[in-house]
Parts: C-alpha cells; sequence; structure tokens
C-alpha cells in the first residue's frame, strides 16, 4: 500500500494567508491573557473576600466560567445574548470577551491558590507593622504568591492560545478559521493542518521558554 503524495508545496504557496490570520489569534490571545491577569487578580482578591457578599458573587461567576465549555459560552455571547438583551456583538468582540471572561476565571483561582498558599506568618508580619490588609497585600503577600504561580499562569497561556481556534466557530477570520477554510478549498486537509501545528508551537514555544527561564531566576534568587 502506497503512501499519499503529500501537496506541501501548495500551502506553503498560500502561507500568506495563514500568517495573516496569525495576526488575528495574537490579538485574541494578548486580549484575553491580559483581561485575564487583571480581572482575575481582583476577582481572586474577591474570592478571599471576608465579606460574604464579595465572596459569594465572585465564586458564582469563577464556578460558571470553569465548570462550563468555552465554546458553549462563545456561542451564547454571539448567538443568545441579542435575543436576551437585543445587544449583537461583532464575532471578534463575542470571542475576546468569552475567552476573557474565561481566563479571568481560571486566573482568579490561580491567583486565590497562590495567596493563600503564603504562610501565615508573612500576614502576622506585615500586620505587627501596622500595615492595613490592601498594603499587606501589595508589599508582602503578592510579590511572594506570584513567584509560586509562574507555573500555573504559563500552562493558562498555553491553553489561553490554543483555546482562540474557538473563535472560527462564529467565522472569526483566525487562523483555525483560514486552515479549515483553505482545506475545504484545495482538499488538503493534513497539508494544511501540519503546517498550522507548526505554526500554533513556534506561537506558544518561545512563552514556555520565556516562562522557564523565569522560574530559574526565581529559583536562583531562593522564591
Amino acid at each position: 500500500m502506497s503512501l499519499p503524495e503529500l501537496q506541501f508545496g501548495e500551502v506553503f504557496a498560500n502561507i500568506d494567508l495563514l500568517l495573516k490570520a496569525c495576526g488575528l489569534t495574537l490579538a485574541l490571545w494578548a486580549i484575553a491573557l491580559a483581561a485575564g491577569l487583571g480581572g482575575g487578580l481582583l476577582l481572586g482578591l474577591a474570592r478571599i473576600a471576608q465579606r460574604r457578599w464579595i465572596a459569594w458573587p465572585a465564586r458564582a461567576f469563577v464556578e460558571t466560567f470553569r465548570n462550563t465549555p468555552v465554546l458553549v459560552q462563545l456561542i451564547w455571547f454571539y448567538y443568545a445574548l441579542p435575543v436576551v438583551t437585543g445587544i449583537q456583538l461583532p464575532a471578534f468582540a463575542a470571542a475576546a470577551l468569552a475567552l476573557s471572561l474565561n481566563a479571568c476565571a481560571y486566573c482568579a483561582e490561580i491567583y486565590r491558590g497562590g495567596i493563600q498558599a503564603v504562610p501565615t506568618g508573612q500576614w502576622e508580619a506585615g500586620r505587627a507593622l501596622g500595615m492595613g490588609r490592601l498594603r499587606l497585600l501589595r508589599r508582602i503577600v503578592l510579590p511572594l504568591a506570584v513567584r509560586r504561580m509562574v507555573p500555573a499562569f504559563t500552562n493558562r497561556a498555553v491553553e489561553l492560545a490554543k483555546n482562540t481556534s474557538v473563535a472560527s466557530i462564529v467565522t472569526v477570520h483566525e487562523l483555525m478559521y483560514t486552515a479549515r477554510l483553505f482545506s475545504s478549498q484545495n482538499y488538503l486537509p493534513l497539508e494544511t493542518f501540519t503546517v498550522v501545528a507548526v505554526i500554533y508551537f513556534v506561537l506558544i514555544y518561545p512563552f514556555t521558554l520565556a516562562s522557564y527561564a523565569l522560574e530559574r531566576r526565581f529559583a536562583a534568587s531562593g522564591a
């Protein structure tokens, strides 16, 4: 049984289409990651708040977005939100919103776990110096916690980069959508998605290497 003849030349002849689509993929990734890191911090702090009226809504948000598929969330924002509110979001905005809120929920749990892992003695030392809760978090707790959270944030960022592919469902012309369109037009699924896999690897792996370097730096400093 002979192996099929692969036609990567046809894919590489149109590589500019795939590379152009990378721009939208990177934009979705950057928006969702920034929102996750910023919004996740606020949610994480709300999760450990002593006031229940702050902690419980934050927990409800986190559990909702962590326990439902991101694809369902995307479809809801794009198709159901207009029915409920009358607001029709553009496909890119719906994808960015769904990915951002999903990232916020996961990052909130990373922050919560990291903060709660800081030894109690650090909190007591800060209080002994007369620090308020917010100043204590900013000056002592968060710097210690973030160093421990680097591996978890790295994993979340990598997963988020791969999750951007769900935006193709609502016709956002990111990398996966463009690959599917090209594949259906040229009947070259094996070649097309092999090249796409390599592109994803090239986009994500430098970020992973940078996180490893950061972890080694923290370890060398005795964090």
